[in-house]
């Protein structure tokens, strides 16, 4: 017998507190879909689904004829299958770990470590940073998405900061007086005065505001939020337009955890919407937060996350202030463009500026109905979004039944022909190192 290099995977769930409860989450219903044996608890988070070898959520091989149980065992014994390149580069390890997220609450503020500073706070703190690896990672909006990234360009900044600002058109007034009381008058005036054709300097009076912010003494920045909390409230009650100052998002992430000091990060961060299939690459130190929907994400394989604000968990503000990347810019800088392949007009490429992972969404078009998956020289997974085939591999021992919420561990080296069934076509998504 031929040996098994293609096979369909079992994947992890992780029902933390912030995901989308039910089948109201995607990752609910793709497990449903992928696995009808699956009972979907209708009160329960279902948050992420984790497709990869990560020790806390290493994917089940489903396919009894091989001897391993799970896919990080199963690579450790077959190196080879990642890639010529992608085995001597990442120490034979698979450099990537591909997720669906529902966001149903805000995730926390929060960063990752480049390289270097990971591994310092890893020697440091091992308990909060449990690996020495940086942590890039790409959303992919599957339904409406909304984050927070990177800090906005300082004008905006500073439109919330000014005392008496002029309304923006048709978006009620800007300035957030609460926000200038914990800053500070000094630190706020040098934020103003900081001059677009001066970087650095931008970038100092930036990281002092933010800083002033996140340090801010507890009695007076829970006081200031309340403050700004009624009046938000009240003006909204009078039917009066708060969308200059953020009153919608200010008032959810407030009701979702109160008296956090993460609510006054929306008058930093950029907030991005993604519509389905536009994407967000969020590089070392570059401050975010997911805030609602739903995403395929990937990630190169580590646990680093500095955090500080809108969670419960370990903050350490000290280090994501340092940390932080204070270049400010516009929010459309953070959507990272899907490139057609020259090769396949039905694959787009989301190919971040790191090394570790890049993922292709193929749609296939309902008049197709031969497709070949093809070869390359990095293992891949396979996730089914929508629509229905057979697949046939020689590295299969036999036909592979695809349809909504499977997902396929696909060696290097080797391709696929899918015969589709759907009569919408099909949407995938393969997440693979382009070394």
């Amino acid at each position: 017998m031929a040996e098994i290099r293609v096979f369909p995977l079992s994947c992890v769930v992780q029902n933390y507190s912030w995901g989308k409860v039910g089948l109201e989450s995607e990752v609910a219903k793709l497990v449903a879909s992928g696995d009808p044996l699956v009972q979907i608890q209708p009160d329960q988070p279902y948050a992420e689904l984790w497709m990869g070898t990560h020790p806390r959520g290493d994917a089940l091989i489903r396919d009894n004829r091989i001897p391993q149980k799970t896919l990080g065992q199963w690579i450790a014994d077959n190196p080879a299958c990642l890639g010529a390149k992608v085995k001597d580069a990442f120490q034979g390890h698979l450099p990537f770990l591909f997720k669906v997220l529902s966001v149903n609450t805000a995730l926390s503020v929060q960063a990752h470590p480049n390289k270097e500073l990971a591994a310092k706070l890893h020697a440091q703190f091992p308990e909060h940073y449990p690996d020495a690896n940086h942590k890039p990672e790409m959303a992919i909006a599957l339904t409406p998405f909304e984050g927070m990234c990177g800090f906005r360009p300082v004008e905006e900044i500073v439109s919330f900061l000014q005392t008496g600002g002029p309304a923006v058109s048709g978006a009620g007034p800007t300035d957030v007086p609460e926000l200038r009381a914990l800053i500070g008058e000094v630190a706020a005036e040098q934020l103003e005065r900081s001059g677009s054709d001066d970087p650095r300097g931008v970038s100092a009076a930036l990281r002092v505001c933010f800083t002033r912010l996140m340090k801010s003494e507890k009695k007076f920045f829970v006081d200031q939020l309340n403050m700004l909390v009624k009046r938000i409230s009240q003006e909204a009650a009078e039917g009066k337009d708060t969308s200059g100052s953020n009153g919608e998002l200010l008032l959810r992430l407030h009701s979702q955890y109160p008296g956090d000091i993460g609510c006054f990060t929306i008058y930093f961060l950029n907030l991005v919407r993604l519509e389905p299939g536009e994407a967000m690459f969020l590089g070392a130190n570059e401050p975010h937060a997911y805030l609602h929907g739903d995403c395929v994400e990937i990630m190169a394989c580590s646990d680093n996350t500095v955090r500080a604000g809108l969670t419960p968990k370990f903050i350490d503000v000290l280090t994501l202030c340092e940390m932080l990347n204070y270049t400010p810019a516009p929010s459309s800088s953070k959507i990272l463009p899907a490139a057609q392949s020259q090769l396949d007009p039905h694959v787009y490429l989301y190919d971040p500026p790191v090394p570790d992972f890049t993922i292709m969404r193929i749609e296939i078009p309902a008049s197709v109905k031969l497709y070949l998956i093809s070869a390359m020289d990095s293992a891949s997974i396979l996730l089914v979004i929508q629509g229905t085939a057979v697949g046939t591999s020689t590295a299969a021992a036999s036909e592979m039944s695809l349809h909504r919420g499977s997902v396929l561990f696909v060696s290097a080296n080797e391709s696929i022909s899918l015969h589709l069934s759907s009569p919408d076509g099909m949407l995938l998504f393969r997440a693979c190192c382009l070394l």
